[in-house]
């Protein structure tokens, strides 16, 4: 069931209505709808899977409860790595089995070993990496003592499956989390009213920006022999504005959801594309993954206690991980690479937390100085996107070979002018927006309430009147 679609706009009042007609006072059936509910909205995408989600889902639940229990420290363990092992066997299974098997058998044919190797042919579980990530961190946070183990197997369900969250995140905390889920919930008006105002904004991003993005990104990417160099710049910057219309679009409707429910989850993205430098976008871009990274991985591996090589080598794994939690694909890898060698100097000369606010805080406009580093930051982001992007690194290497030739002087071709109308009011609006939780949130709250409302009225018939072809989230790959 996908965020965009009519089956959930029919879905959602459903819910909300038994949620808080039905069960508002009593808090285990609150928790429980929740937990059926988001038990149909997954098995809605392939129920076959639902299985597993369940058995990620027990595994973790008792492996805390045994580690906790524990008598001695050895048994303590054994829980604990029986856990880690078997979450991240299923990822590895579904996710990366094909990409092992085949780079192992390119491998052997530079030697001139000819070797086949049987792959899986099956699609991979929609959301594995975010619930199985949420998992992992309750695991470790209860092996470290941070927290004691969850004994509600529906709360801790919840937890682990609450479906604005379930198929791309935010990754969340049972720090932040749980004790939400374990404390009665009033409805709050004001609450319900500002998510439904970031679902409106998430649909415009997902249904204007990203899907007629998509459209011709799509195009360019999928044709790039024929078309002109400028036309592959234009192609890459579409994409851009794709994905984080995307899956930006995506965390504002999962936080929206979530809020109509009592439920605050992490935010995820924080205006990236205003950013100063790269390390000030990996502060601002999937906020909850690099968060994770930075608190289960680089910490653990010394952080930034151990001197320069230290925080250079730790920085360099984080990337090169990240960039493969996107996917088995060279591409993913090369493109964490790409950002690591991006931050690396920043991280060298101390400069990486240079620009902890955001952008001309308290300002209508950027100096000239701001403007050139956000362009900058911007440029680099766009060139590593295409990488992303890519297929295959043939492919990456030939559309960036496209971009250098000299057809890159030529007029960019197919691009529709009333897309390119909607992205200025876009970034004009994100821009005005940019010290707030989400572009829109604090927009129109002190105008007339007929002007309020007619600006709300209007997001919605440009989403009627220019929603691009359905696309899906790109996330849900991930």
């Amino acid at each position: 069931m996908l965020f965009n679609s009519i089956s959930f706009a029919i879905f959602l009042p459903i819910v909300f209505a038994l949620y808080w007609f039905l069960a508002n006072r009593n808090l285990k059936f609150q928790n429980l709808l929740l937990l059926i509910s988001s038990y149909y909205f997954y098995a809605c995408w392939d129920y076959r899977f639902l299985f597993l989600l369940i058995f990620s889902t027990m595994l973790d639940f008792s492996t805390g409860i045994k580690m906790y229990e524990a008598k001695n420290e050895r048994m303590k363990k054994f829980w604990f790595w029986l856990s880690i092992c078997i979450n991240l066997g299923f990822l590895g299974v579904f996710k990366y089995y094909n990409f092992f098997v085949e780079s192992f058998a390119d491998g052997l044919s530079h030697f001139g070993i000819e070797k086949h190797f049987d792959t899986l042919q099956v699609i991979l579980p929609v959301g594995i990496s975010f619930y199985t990530f949420h998992g992992l961190s309750y695991v470790i946070d209860i092996y470290k003592g941070k927290i004691k183990p969850e004994r509600n197997i529906v709360d801790y369900s919840v937890f682990v499956s609450f479906f604005p969250l379930l198929v791309a995140g935010p990754i969340e905390r049972a720090t932040h989390l749980l004790p939400q889920i374990q404390r009665k919930r009033e409805f709050d008006s004001a609450k319900a009213i500002d998510g439904l105002r970031q679902i409106l904004w998430g649909l415009f991003k997902k249904l204007v920006i990203a899907d007629n993005c998509a459209e011709y990104a799509n195009m360019v990417f999928n044709n790039s022999d024929s078309l002109s160099g400028s036309t592959h710049i234009v192609g890459v910057l579409f994409f851009t504005f794709q994905i984080y219309g995307d899956f930006s679009g995506y965390s504002d409707i999962a936080l929206g959801t979530a809020r109509l429910f009592g439920i605050d989850l992490l935010r995820n993205f924080a205006f990236p594309f205003f950013s100063r430098d790269t390390a000030e976008y990996w502060r601002r871009w999937h906020i909850s993954l690099s968060s994770w990274f930075k608190d289960y991985l680089y910490i653990p591996l010394g952080g930034s206690s151990g001197g320069t090589w230290m925080k250079v080598r730790n920085t360099l794994i984080i990337f090169l991980v990240s960039g493969f939690w996107h996917g088995a694909n060279w591409t993913y890898i090369l493109w964490g690479l790409l950002n690591a060698i991006y931050i690396i100097p920043s991280i060298v000369l101390n400069t990486n937390r240079h620009n902890m606010e955001i952008v001309a805080k308290g300002r209508i406009f950027a100096t000239p100085k701001e403007i050139y580093h956000i362009l900058s930051t911007f440029s680099l982001t766009v060139f590593a996107f295409i990488i992303f992007r890519s297929n295959t690194m043939t492919d990456a290497f030939h559309y960036i070979g496209k971009i250098i030739s000299p057809s890159v002087f030529t007029k960019p071709e197919g691009i529709r002018n009333e897309v390119v109308w909607l992205l200025i009011a876009f970034i004009i609006i994100e821009w005005l927006g940019r010290e707030n939780q989400y572009a829109i949130e604090k927009m129109g709250l002190k105008w007339p309430r007929p002007l309020r409302l007619a600006f709300y009225y209007a997001i919605m018939l440009v989403i009627f009147m220019y929603a691009g072809s359905s696309q899906q989230f790109i996330y849900f790959q991930f």
